[in-house]
This record gives structure tokens, sequence and C-alpha cells, in this order.
């Protein structure tokens, strides 16, 4: 057993156990220091609760009462009322929803609970209508007006044992824990201690000592991580000097004459960043966030050409063989008149290929590489590498970043991505990197009118409409959340990319050409179908999420999603992306049969707006950080108790306040020693903060 107290196992904490150290475990609490920072996930405000006698009409105001009568009717339009009677103490109050009356199944007769609502004078009595609504224990009944603590539980632990364990750890533990923040710093940035803090975000007195307590917590919480993020930046200042890569008046112009457009202004000034971060003599660590259809590729081999003027190699690195693949389209239309030694290489290169293109890179005859993950595998050595471009880099590891950074060398490295990224994530995942925003489009970008479609009715409409422009010379995408049918779910039979192809080749499109596109295909087969979607042979393709980036036929003016409330929004973003990219407007068709709240909000957002960044932070708030990026194949961020979709103000307070810290050096003067040692023992190893102490 350690000697650390607050690493003293669950078991051996007063009213635990091991029958109850077991049911902790499943919540990750195992020690005395994770019960202390498990937070709860909300309050019970008993303070504000109203004796029926002191109620406003007209006010929002809470009651509490026992449930004494159910009552489910139809009134008229068709329409249902259900109302929830409460006796607050021998007064009473009734909550009413209108078409809701599934809501009677919550309750049970007796039933203590919290109604907060408007409240109107009804028939003499008190009435709310649609409350939101708290079940109590009778532990809460006896509590009286204070504000009790809400803990996530598990099956055999109840919240009484939880309320118990944590008031028993405070009292025996909560000393234990360091106070590493100084006392000049808490009070410039008015923070509470910490023990008090413990106290106070568990069992406050009031809601606005929770706030203060909460708010030290969370702080320090982020301002650790971003000091580690400060430090990372400024141990990469320390690093050897990389290449400049000085961009004159003449590289520029000869640059430029590739291209067949002028760059927006977008791209002139992400083009700016870039330029002096590559004749900065240090290494260039920046995100290019751009919306769908806003430019990044045509701005990401602008760079690459900067760093081949200047004599060294430069890659561009995709995370699937069809987006590199499509890079690679597009480096060879726009290079296709310079004198610039190129390859794609892909993990589908037969043996002899492969060979060959190892050996023109470790040589230096080839100064271009396009490719996937096979461009950073060991027997991949570079000449002279001098710029790394790594396109849609959530999708890739840290480490498969840093991959580049290793060694006596460090390229400059340029992140990409054109799903837009919500800014607390910026913030977080990112917040090493220098920010550079492409939100303009190109003059003359089509638009796209999207529709929710949930009714057979606006089906056969949609359909009606869909023939009529593939009958004029447009094409379309059918995307489905699936390949196959799942055997132990039949309802996705209709929504799996082989049930459609068959079922629309036989009905909706019959008579029209089709094709069929997934991941689990061969890449020839996948090729040939996408060349012949490219290429107007197939009007219409039914795929899977394959065609979510990359792909590129100017003449596809409309989609159709099934099932588009298994999709996240900026996903949704992404597949709405890939029409309407050439003269016509498009169409994008959202086939949904839900009426789950979340996802109905999802879909109604994307009726609403064509904005990726508001479509990101919409995503952001309805779904969390983790879903949002896919960040939890990769590892969540290693917060410990702040919450990216509520806690932003508090991030960018605390971003401000760790690099000024670490900038101005006085992160490193000895008041601050525990403080950089708890951010070094936390963040040593993720952030590769080694030699920064």
């Amino acid at each position: 057993m350690s000697d650390d107290p607050l690493q003293t196992p669950v078991q051996f904490l007063k009213g635990v156990g091991p029958a109850r150290a077991e049911l902790l475990e499943k919540l990750d609490v195992r020690t005395a220091e994770d019960v202390l920072f498990d937070l709860p996930r909300d309050y019970l405000d008993l303070t504000v609760v109203k004796p029926v006698a002191e109620l406003e009409e007209g006010q929002v105001q809470t009651v509490r009462g026992r449930v004494v009568d159910l009552d489910g009717k139809k009134i008229s339009g068709n329409r249902t009322l259900s109302a929830v009677l409460l006796d607050c103490d021998g007064d009473f109050v009734r909550g009413v929803w209108f078409n809701q009356h599934w809501v009677l199944k919550r309750f049970q007769p007796n039933d203590l609970v919290l109604f907060s609502a408007k409240v109107k004078r009804a028939s003499g009595r008190w009435e709310m209508s649609h409350p939101m609504i708290q079940w109590l224990d009778e532990e809460d009944a006896e509590a009286g007006g204070g504000v009790l603590p809400i803990y996530r539980l598990t099956e055999g632990l109840n919240m009484q044992a939880m309320r118990r364990i944590t008031r028993q750890t405070l009292e025996s533990h909560a000393e234990f824990v360091p106070e590493e923040l100084p006392e000049k710093f808490r009070q410039y940035t008015d923070l509470m201690p910490i023990t008090a803090a413990l106290h106070g975000v568990h069992f406050p007195q009031t809601i606005e000592q929770r706030d203060a307590a909460r708010r030290r917590l969370v702080f320090q919480d982020l301002l650790e991580f971003q000091l580690g993020l400060a430090l990372r930046r400024r141990l990469r200042t320390q690093q050897p000097i990389s290449a400049k890569m000085p961009t004159t008046s003449k590289i520029d112009a000869r640059i430029r004459r590739l291209f067949p457009f002028e760059f927006t202004a977008g791209q002139n000034s992400a083009v700016a960043d870039i330029v002096q971060d590559l004749d900065s003599g240090h290494a260039m660590h920046r995100l290019l966030q751009a919306d769908v259809g806003a430019g990044k590729t045509a701005v990401a081999i602008y760079a690459t050409l900067v760093a081949i003027a200047a004599g060294y190699q430069a890659v561009l690195m995709a995370p699937t063989e069809l987006l590199a693949t499509q890079h690679w389209g597009t480096v060879e239309a726009i290079l296709a008149h310079s004198r610039v030694n190129r390859l794609l290489l892909t993990g589908s290169l037969n043996t002899g290929e492969r060979r060959q293109a190892l050996a023109d890179i470790s040589s230096g005859a080839v100064q271009l590489i396009v490719g996937t993950q096979a461009v950073i595998q060991k027997d991949v050595n570079f000449a002279n590498l001098g710029l790394v471009v790594i396109d849609e880099q959530h999708k890739f590891g840290v480490m498969q970043r840093a991959h580049f950074s290793s060694g006596d060398r460090v390229p400059h490295v340029l992140v990409m991505t054109a799903t837009p990224i919500p800014r607390s994530l910026c913030l977080t995942q990112f917040g090493d990197l220098d920010l550079s925003v492409v939100s303009d489009m190109p003059p003359g970008r089509c638009k796209v009118t999207s529709s929710r479609v949930y009714t057979a009715a606006a089906r056969k409409k949609a359909w009606e409409f869909i023939r009529r422009k593939l009958q004029s010379g447009r094409q379309a995408y059918i995307v489905c959340p699936r390949v196959q049918a799942n055997e132990s779910d039949a309802e996705t039979e209709d929504a799996s990319a082989e049930a459609v192809f068959r079922e629309l080749s036989d009905g909706e499109l019959s008579g029209f050409r089709m094709g069929l596109v997934h991941g689990q295909m061969d890449r020839e087969r996948k090729a040939a179908a996408m060349e012949s979607f490219r290429s107007g042979e197939i009007q219409a393709i039914v795929s899977t999420t394959v065609v979510e980036v990359g792909v590129d036929v100017p003449n596809a003016t409309l989609m159709v999603i099934y099932q588009a409330e298994r999709f996240g929004l900026s996903q949704l973003h992404q597949l709405r992306g890939r029409i309407a990219r050439g003269r016509f407007d498009g169409y994008c068709f959202l086939f949904s049969e839900t009426d789950n709240p979340e996802a109905v909000s999802r879909l109604q957002a994307m009726e609403r707006t064509s904005n990726g960044f508001e479509i990101a932070e919409t995503d952001f708030e309805l779904r969390g950080p983790g879903d949002v990026l896919g960040t939890r194949q990769h590892g969540d961020l290693p917060l410990r108790v702040a919450d990216l979709t509520t806690d932003g103000a508090v991030l960018r307070e605390a971003r401000k306040v760790a690099f000024q810290l670490v900038d101005s050096g006085r992160f490193d003067d000895p008041d601050y020693a525990p403080l950089k040692i708890r951010v070094l023992d936390r963040f040593r190893e993720q952030m590769d903060l080694v030699g920064s102490g």
C-alpha cells in the first residue's frame, strides 16, 4: 500500500469494505483521491422550494410534494392531456403535459418530487405546464432546505451510501490534498483554497458556494493542462533549429501560376501565416482549419511547393487510401506542368513498386510524397524532409503526428482538417498548435439545401424530385450507415448499403444506372466504381461513409442519407460537402423516422445552416468532445473534473494565464515548483515534456 493517504484503496475507507469497493470500481473510483474528485453530476437545490401559500403567479418557482393522483385523457383536436397532482403539505399543485401521454409512466403514487415551472391559477388550483421534474427520496425530504449532491451510481450502490462515503472521506482525507497554487496566485485569480473547494463542491451551503468551489477545481484542472501545452510549445523553440524556407516574390508568383484560380482572402491569410512560420527558423506546428469546400488542399500544396523550392522534401499524409488517392489526383492536376518529382505511397503498392519508391525517397530523387500511414513506417527513410502536412489529423493518433518530430531533425508540421473544430477543442486537442482558419468560400460555390424527411409522403416526393434531377443529367449519392444488415437488429436491414442498392435498383431508381461502393470492397472494385461515378457512367451510387471526405464529383448535386439520426452533425456536414461542387446547386435529403429530441435537434440544425463552424459548436454541445472528433478511439482528453461543453469560459481564462506564466518565465520561480511538478507528473509522457523540467 502507498504511503500517500490519498492513495488509500477505497475498501479501507470508513463505510466501504470489499463489496462496495467492487461497486465503486465500476465507476472508476478506486482510491480516497478518486472519491474526493468524483464530483456530483448535479445538485438538488432545496433552498428555492416555495410553500404553496407563497407562490406568485407567472413566476418560475419550485414546489415539493407527493404524488397523490395520475390522470390522462384525450381532449379536443385529437390531443392528450396528462396530469400529476402533488400534495404539498396539505396544499395541492397540478403538473400538466400536452401530447406526452408517456410521462405518466414515470410516476408512482407517493413519489416525492420537485416540480419547477411558471405557475398559474386554474379552476381555483395552482398549475404548472410541462414542469421540470426531480425525484427525491426520504433522506432528501429530511434534509430541509439545503443543497444536496447527486452522484453517478451503479446497480447496488444507492445515493445515501454514496453521499455518506463521500462525506466521511472528506472528513478523513481532504486535508491531505496538497495546495499547489501559490497564495498570491489564488488571490490574483480569485480562487479559494483546495480543501475548502472540495468541501464546498460536495456539500455546499448555497449554490453560490458550490459555483465558487467548482470553479477552483475546474480552473486548476484546465490550468495544469494548458501549462503542459505551453511547456510543450516552449520546448519546441529549444529543439534543433528547423530549416528556413524563404518565399520570395518570384517563388510566390511561380507557385501561384500553377493554380487555375485566384486564392480567396481566407486562403491568402493562411498562406501568409505558413510562409512566416517556414521562414522563422523554428519548426512550424500549425493547424489549418477550413470549412468543407473552402480550399485547404490548395493551401497545403502551396506550402509543399515552398519547401521544395528551398530544396527539401515534403509529405502530404491522409488517413485513408481513398483520400490519399484524391489528393494525388489534385496534386497531379496542379503540378502537371511542373518539374516536381512526386509519388503516391500507399499500402497497396506491390513489393517491387514499394522497393523502388523507398529507394527514391531515401536518395532524394522524389521531392513530394503523397500517402497514407505507409509514409511513417520504419523502413521509410527521407533524404531531406522539411515539411509534413497531415490531413484530417483527428483520424490519426497523437503519436503519429509526433513521429515526424523525433530525432535530431525537426521538420515543419502543418495539420489540417475540413472538419470545423469547436473552439474549446481547438484549445485542448490542438492547444499546442498555432491556428489558421479559412472560413470563406471560393466565389461561385453553389449552395446546398437540406431537408429532414420523416414521413412516407415526404419520402415519396423526395424520390420524385431526385428522379427528375437524374433525368436532367445530375448525379446522386445514396449514403447508408452500414454495409450489411446486423443479424441482431432486423430493423437495420433497410438501411444497409447492400439492401438499399437492391431495393432502389428494383424500385425508386429502377431504370437508372446505379453503383455500389463500401469499405469492404477491394481497392480495385472500389476505385472502378468511383471512376464510373466520376465519369458519369453511373448516375447514382449507393455507399457507406467512404465518401465522407476527399471525393470530388462536380456533377453530383443530390444526396440521400438513410437513418441520418445515426450520424453526428459534423459527419453529416462532411457528407453534405460532397455535393454542389460544380455549377449546380445541391439538395441533401436526411431520411429519418426518429422522434428522439437530440436527434431531431441535430437534423434541424442541418436544415438551418450550412456554416460548418456553427454546426461544429452545436454538435459539440449535443454530443461532447469524445464523439465530435472521434477522440474516444485515441483516448479521451485527460481532464479530471472539467467539462469542455460547459467550462469554455474558464478554459479560455486558464489558457491565457498558463501561457503568460510560461512565456514570462514566472512559472520557473520556486513558488510554482509544486504546480510544475504536478504538471510534469501528469503530462510528461503524454505531451513528451522530457527536458522541460
